[in-house]
């Protein structure tokens, strides 16, 4: 049997993950394949992996073609820091102005949409672009950056430009955290290989468990590859949630109805479960 293919974010954010994983010596197991989530979205709904992180409002639109896997998200009760939006001007000034969002993530654009619209009550023209945060300013007002292009930002903030921090915004607007990205396998590969997709998940889990026992640590070496310091990586890595428990997955849902409300999605999705 071919080892199966599993996509990881190449952003900091799963980091913790990953670090896991060397350790404990999955990778030999598992054929990893890393990209942005926008590019992994894509691959898993082609067949091109088997298991992978997917932008939450993806897994909304693709439910029935995939189950997800317990216990695993991209998460934030709150501030999340690594989802921002760029701004000349205040928020409740952008209305009919131009807004750069970033080609990275399908989540991410609509959670700016919905906050623009619901809480701040305005209408920007939107466009989509890469995440080169000079070149959206010189077309636009306003730029979502999520990832590392967001936490470079928050690291060394552009003077006189407005700094919103997504996962704070949503908190306010909603009351309710934030599930950014879950795991997810294809259906017909969780059928055909259960004993695989057990196997797989539990090295996710042992791997999580890991990592937050060495955050230092993993914050540390972060700091040596990136330009943040260890102090700040310690805290963005606290920042982030990586459950999905039963609340996280109705906080999901409430952000699954805001976006069938404004037609971002077609049908409020069944979370369903692989058996693990």
């Amino acid at each position: 049997m071919s080892r199966p293919k599993v996509g990881h974010i190449q952003f900091i954010n799963c980091l913790p993950l990953y670090y896991g994983l060397v350790h404990n010596n999955v990778l030999l197991d598992i054929e990893l394949i890393k990209g942005t989530p926008t590019e992994l979205n894509k691959m898993l709904l082609e067949g091109k992996l088997d298991i992978s992180p997917i932008s939450s409002i993806e897994y909304c639109r693709n439910y029935r073609d995939l189950m997800l896997l317990p216990n695993l998200a991209v998460a934030a009760d709150g501030e999340v820091k690594s989802i921002l939006f760029v701004s000349k001007v205040p928020l409740d000034k952008i209305d009919g102005r131009p807004v750069a969002l970033t080609n990275s993530s399908a989540t991410s654009q609509a959670l700016t949409r919905i906050i623009l619209r619901d809480k701040y009550k305005v209408s920007p023209k939107y466009f989509i672009c890469p995440p080169d945060l000079p070149q959206m300013m010189m077309e636009a007002d306003g730029a979502l950056l999520i990832g590392d292009d967001a936490l470079r930002v928050l690291y060394d903030p552009p003077k006189d430009l407005y700094l919103y921090d997504l996962g704070k915004e949503w908190k306010e607007l909603t009351g309710r955290r934030m599930v950014f990205a879950v795991w997810a396998v294809r259906r017909i590969f969780a059928a055909e290989n259960p004993d695989l997709v057990a196997e797989v998940y539990r090295a996710f889990m042992k791997s999580m468990e890991y990592s937050i026992q060495k955050v230092d640590e993993i914050a540390q070496a972060a700091s040596r590859w990136e330009n943040f310091d260890a102090g700040f990586m310690k805290v963005y890595f606290e920042t982030l949630s990586f459950d999905l428990d039963s609340a996280y997955q109705q906080d999901m849902l409430a952000y699954a109805t805001r976006a069938y409300e404004l037609g971002f999605i077609q049908e409020i999705p069944k979370l369903e479960f692989v058996e693990v």
